[in-house]
C-alpha cells in the first residue's frame, strides 16, 4: 500500500514536470511553489493545463476503478465494469444529442456550450441509471439485471449510430474526438465541481465496505447478518452511476480502467477483503490513469495521444490473464 501511495505521488509530480513542452526543472519548481515566472507561457502550461490534468486523471482513475470493483463485487463477475450497465453509454448518448442533434462541436463551443455537453452527459447517464434502478426494484436476480444493463447499452449505441448517420461530418468528427477520452477537458474553474462530485461517490463506496464483505459470502448469509440486500444493491448502483457519469461527462468514455484495475489490486494483495481492496483500488486507479496521461502527453511529441488508445494496451493483457487463470485465482470469491 505504501508503494502504491509513493508511486502515485511520483507519477503525479512527473505529470507536472514532463510534457510535450520542455520546461526546465528549476523554472517549473519556481512556478509550482507560487513564485512569478518571466515566461508566462510556461506558467500557463503548468498551472492551467498540467496541474488540472493531473488532478483530473487521478480522480478519474480512482472513480472508474471503484465503479468496476463495486460492480464486480455486486454481480460476483470478474468481467463486470462501469460500461456493463450501460451508464457510460447513456452519458455518450447525452453528448451525442448535444453534438450530433443540436450541432455543438468542441472546437466551436464556448464555456457555456461545453457545460451543456457535461450536462447532456450527466442527464443521459442519469436516465439510464434511473431505468436500471427501476428494474432493480422488482428484479431480484443480479444476472438478469446484468443482462438488462447490457441490452440498454446496445439500445443507446444503436441510437448513437442513427444520430451519427444523419449528422454533419464536422459534428461526427467532434463527437469521435470526445469519444477517444481525454483528461484535459477539466479547467481550473470546473475542477472543484468535478472533484467534489466524485468525492461523494468515493466516500459512499468507502461506507459500503462492511456490506460488500458480507455480500461476498452470499446474499442469504448477508441477510442473516442483518444486511438489507435491496438497499445495498440500490446504494451500489447509485454510487457506480455517480462515479461513472461524472467521469464520462468530463473525460469521455474512458475504457478498461474500471475493468482491469480491481484485478490489479487483487493480484497484488491476494485478498477479497474490501477493507484492503477499496484503498488499494483507489491508489491503483490513480496510478494507472496518471501513467496513461504521461504517455498521452509524450515528452518531445507535439501531439496528444487519445487516452482510449493507451488504456487497452495496459488493461487487455490483465483481463486475458484473469480469463485464462480464472480457476486458479481463488481469491476472487
Amino acid at each position: 500500500m505504501l508503494f502504491l501511495l509513493l508511486s502515485a505521488i511520483i507519477l503525479f509530480l512527473t505529470n507536472l514536470f514532463l510534457g510535450s513542452v520542455s520546461i526546465p526543472f528549476e523554472s517549473a519548481l519556481q512556478i509550482l511553489t507560487g513564485q512569478e515566472s518571466d515566461n508566462k507561457a510556461w506558467q500557463y502550461i503548468l498551472l492551467e493545463s498540467r496541474l488540472p490534468q493531473a488532478v483530473t486523471a487521478a480522480f478519474a482513475g480512482t472513480a472508474l476503478a471503484l465503479a468496476g470493483l463495486l460492480l464486480q463485487s455486486l454481480f460476483n463477475n470478474p468481467l463486470a465494469g462501469p460500461s456493463i450497465l450501460g451508464i457510460d453509454s447513456g452519458a455518450s448518448l447525452g453528448v451525442a444529442v448535444v453534438m450530433l442533434l443540436l450541432g455543438g462541436t468542441i472546437s466551436s463551443l464556448s464555456v457555456s456550450g461545453f457545460l451543456t455537453i457535461i450536462l447532456g452527459a450527466i442527464a443521459g447517464a442519469t436516465v439510464i441509471l434511473g431505468i436500471i434502478l427501476f428494474f432493480s426494484s422488482f428484479i431480484k436476480s443480479n444476472m438478469m439485471l446484468l443482462i438488462i444493463g447490457i441490452m440498454v447499452g446496445y439500445f443507446t449505441s444503436a441510437v448513437i449510430s442513427i444520430l451519427n448517420f444523419f449528422s454533419s461530418e464536422e459534428n461526427v468528427f467532434s463527437y469521435t474526438i470526445w469519444g477517444m477520452g481525454s483528461f484535459s477537458n477539466v479547467s481550473n474553474n470546473m475542477l472543484p465541481l468535478y472533484c467534489s462530485a466524485l468525492s461523494v461517490g468515493i466516500i459512499l463506496t468507502i461506507l459500503l465496505i462492511k456490506p460488500l464483505n458480507a455480500l461476498l459470502l452470499g446474499e442469504r448469509y448477508a441477510q442473516n447478518l442483518g444486511v438489507n440486500i435491496k438497499l445495498i444493491r440500490f446504494t451500489i448502483l447509485v454510487a457506480t452511476g455517480l462515479l461513472t457519469a461524472i467521469t464520462t461527462a468530463f473525460c469521455g468514455p474512458v475504457s478498461f480502467i474500471g475493468l482491469s484495475v480491481p484485478h490489479i489490486s487483487r493480484l497484488i494483495f491476494r485478498t477479497s477483503n474490501q477493507a484492503v481492496l477499496i484503498p488499494a483500488t483507489i491508489l491503483a486507479g490513480a496510478n494507472i490513469a496518471l501513467l496513461c496521461n504521461i504517455i498521452s502527453n509524450c515528452p518531445g511529441y507535439s501531439g496528444v495521444i487519445p487516452i482510449n488508445a493507451i488504456t487497452p494496451v495496459i488493461g487487455a493483457p490483465i483481463i486475458i490473464y484473469v480469463i485464462i487463470n480464472q480457476k486458479k485465482i481463488q481469491y476472487f470469491n
